[in-house]
């Protein structure tokens, strides 16, 4: 036999989500409205996958919300109503300014307050990259 068709053949037998596991997942927003408010259920494990400060990420997505958020344990809460859709959007933004690295495009980073300035130090490369500060 051919090295490609063993190949195919290994890679058919293996369960998809083997073959479909990525190291950087971030999980979807789970979200619900009450009344006035906007809950976003599992915003701390959003966080945790980020590897980012809560407070930071609840900064960021009040602001650009242009609303009061608070959090209570591992949720957090939004005064308005919005929809799921408006958390994957605002999410995948923070990911692409706070998270991911510039230069080598990977998630291994580290916020850093260095005087009054933030930069974003890249654990894989060693990148420095200054962001803005919220």
């Amino acid at each position: 036999m051919d090295y490609n068709e063993l190949l195919e053949r290994a890679q058919s037998q293996l369960p998809s989500d083997i073959c479909e596991h990525k190291r950087f997942e971030v999980p979807q927003p789970r979200s619900f409205i009450n009344g006035m408010r906007t809950i976003l259920a599992n915003f701390k494990d959003i966080c945790d996958a980020l590897n980012r400060d809560p407070r930071h990420v609840l900064k960021f997505f009040s602001k650009e919300m242009a609303t009061a958020a608070t959090m209570q344990r591992n949720r957090a809460i939004f005064q308005g109503k919005f929809y799921s859709d408006t958390f994957e959007r605002l999410t995948k933004r923070y990911i692409k300014e706070f998270v991911v690295c510039p230069v080598c495009s990977r998630p291994d980073t580290k916020i850093v307050k260095d005087k009054r300035f933030l930069f974003l130090v890249c654990e894989a490369c060693g990148a420095r990259s200054s962001i803005s500060t919220l």
